[in-house]
């Protein structure tokens, strides 16, 4: 191979977001602000970030439905606010497009929203024992299954998708865009140097060195495939049709099994790149989506 196959992975699943980008506005009808929390499971504090509605501050009574955000391998929870996606969000409230919730990004760092296979680093279990509580239990959060939602971009698109489908009785709608989505990975032998890589680029999570086998294992390919068909669970996804790293055909694969399982979804292929760009471009489909859902209005299929 001509590349270094760890770049090549790190690559794969990144969305960069060190880019210059909007800043938060001086008079924003929301606000955002970073904090953390603290865990027993990972054994040290986690950062997030928070996206407030309009009115919070002045409301003490009322509650919100809540999206939980999930970045990209490369990413952190600033995503929601060095990226321009408070004021895509204000723009989008301005226009009667969405309701009013919170959007809650965590940082995961290279944890790709799992338990890793050396079972050092419980993401999985930290995310569902201890920050979905924290978080509402310290917002004012309709905690219902209704209105919680997740949302995510390249490897947090693919955590999206496996909380979705893996505990549907915790959320009622899952989106994702340009997730990392893998059918089946390539057939091909790694040397001992390349596995380390690897190992490396995705903190472990999969074994070091990387284990295909655990791959398979935590994939949302497989969750659906082995799992009981959810009920009613809004799914939308999309990908870019020039993803430079084939995601697109991932999606694709995913949109025949869901169909074949009879599993209703929103899936959409659109032209674009694995990139900042296109992420920006339709993150207010995702938006709307969830919000859709929220207000109690089933999304068409």
């Amino acid at each position: 191979m001509n590349k270094s196959f760890g770049l090549l992975l790190f690559l794969l699943f990144a969305v960069t977001c060190a880019v210059a980008a909007p800043s938060l506005r001086a008079a924003q009808p929301g606000r955002g602000e970073c904090r953390t929390v603290p865990s027993k499971i990972l054994g040290h504090p986690v950062a997030y970030c928070v996206i407030l509605p309009r009115g919070y501050d002045e409301d003490k009574t009322k509650q919100y439905p809540v999206l939980y955000f999930l970045h990209g391998l490369g990413g952190n929870e600033q995503i929601l606010v060095n990226t321009g996606v408070t004021n895509e969000v204000e723009d989008l409230r301005a226009a009667d497009k969405i309701g009013e919730f919170l959007l809650v990004a965590p940082n995961a760092g290279r944890s790709f929203y799992i338990d890793s296979r050396n079972g050092k680093v419980r993401y999985e279990a930290f995310f569902i024992k201890e920050f979905i509580p924290f978080i509402e239990s310290h917002y004012r959060i309709r905690a219902v299954r209704q209105e919680r939602g997740i949302t995510g971009v390249s490897m947090g698109g693919y955590g999206a998708l496996r909380f979705g489908l893996k505990y549907p009785e915790l959320f009622g709608s899952v989106s994702a865009h340009s997730a990392a989505l893998i059918d089946q990975l390539p057939k091909f032998k790694t040397t001992e140097e390349q596995s380390d890589e690897i190992a490396m680029v995705v903190g472990g999570s999969f074994g070091d060195p990387f284990d295909p086998a655990y791959w398979e294992k935590e994939s949302p390919f497989t969750i659906v495939r082995n799992g009981p068909k959810p009920a009613n669970l809004p799914i939308y996804f999309d990908c870019g049709t020039d993803d430079e790293f084939g995601f697109y055909r991932g999606a694709k694969h995913f949109d025949e099994l869901l169909t074949s399982r009879g599993i209703a979804h929103e899936f959409h292929l659109y032209p674009g790149g694995h990139d900042l760009d296109y992420f920006a471009e339709h993150l207010p489909a995702s938006l709307e989506f969830h919000s859709r859902v929220f207000e109690g209005k089933t999304p068409a299929h």
